[in-house]
């Protein structure tokens, strides 16, 4: 699925143009991160304008899921069932933002993209940016009116955005990225998982360099030298992570810079959950 940057981030200031003009948007809060994976409590303290709360555990996430590692994806019921619950409707553009290096967005662009759900975009930046623009905030909760949308059922997540399995992942796709931090990769710590390192052949490129300093997208010039650093133009690329979260920021990075990259849900936590399979640790 080729992509432009315009296609999978917004800036604060189109978004602002689009809220003030009065034209229709969704806009969901997934604030979520390692250290505070329940956001709600900071998004009742302030968030974007009619903004609804988006649960990355609970709502896109599906828990009794086993062996799928620890953030398995949701179903295309439940998930159909969420996004009218969240106000998100055919035809009218969805954004989605966070406060935490772009990773709770990512992963609700991730989903619902390869639901089958047009013109969602993550906010560049997220609520940092906002702020910086200039936009107001609101406190409290928002019940939008439920929306319409229907998602893809069936072979859910092998449409719109392609996906890896453990076996394909470990079987030696063209480039795997490990987009997790430099030492997990190289497995001299492990704070999550029960296992140190990575799944053999992986290339480690972090999420966060997708970013600059201040939390938005790198310009074209220097996500094109990031990507030309780790693979060769026109290379099978997959992406994972832990567990399938942050690696959807490199993703969507890839997919700004026109690269259609494959995500391993499951990421590192399922691959290490079986003892079978191999662990490579190091450069």
């Amino acid at each position: 699925m080729a992509s432009s940057r315009e296609d999978v981030f917004v800036t604060a200031g189109d978004l602002r143009e689009r809220i003030g003009s009065g034209d229709p948007v969704t806009v969901l809060d997934v604030r979520w991160s390692l250290a505070e994976p329940d956001g709600e409590q900071a998004y009742l303290s302030g968030h974007l304008p009619a903004a609804v709360y988006v649960s990355l555990d609970r709502e896109l996430s599906d828990h009794g899921v086993a062996g799928r590692g620890r953030h398995p994806l949701p179903s295309g019921s439940d998930l159909q069932a969420a996004a009218r619950r969240w106000g998100v409707r055919t035809g009218v553009p969805t954004v989605v933002y966070d406060d935490w290096n772009l990773a709770g967005s990512a992963r609700a662009w991730w989903v619902l993209t390869a639901a089958g759900i047009d013109d969602v975009r993550i906010l560049d930046g997220g609520l940092a940016a906002w702020r910086a623009a200039g936009g107001a905030l609101q406190s409290g909760p928002v019940t939008p009116e439920p929306g319409e949308i229907d998602v893809v059922y069936g072979d859910l997540y092998r449409g719109a955005l392609r996906t890896l399995t453990a076996e394909e992942a470990g079987a030696g796709i063209g480039v795997l990225l490990d987009a997790r931090a430099p030492e997990r990769f190289r497995g001299e710590v492990e704070p999550v998982d029960p296992v140190a390192g990575h799944i053999p052949g992986a290339v480690n490129l972090p999420s966060t360099q997708f970013l600059t300093a201040d939390g938005t997208l790198r310009p074209d010039a220097q996500l094109q030298a990031l990507l030309a650093d780790r693979f060769t133009a026109g290379a099978d690329v997959g992406a994972y992570c832990g567990s399938g979260v942050t690696a959807a920021l490199a993703v969507a990075g890839m997919a700004a810079a026109g690269v259609d990259a494959a995500l391993y849900p499951g990421s590192w936590s399922e691959w290490a959950s079986d003892p079978e399979r191999p662990v490579a640790r190091g450069e």
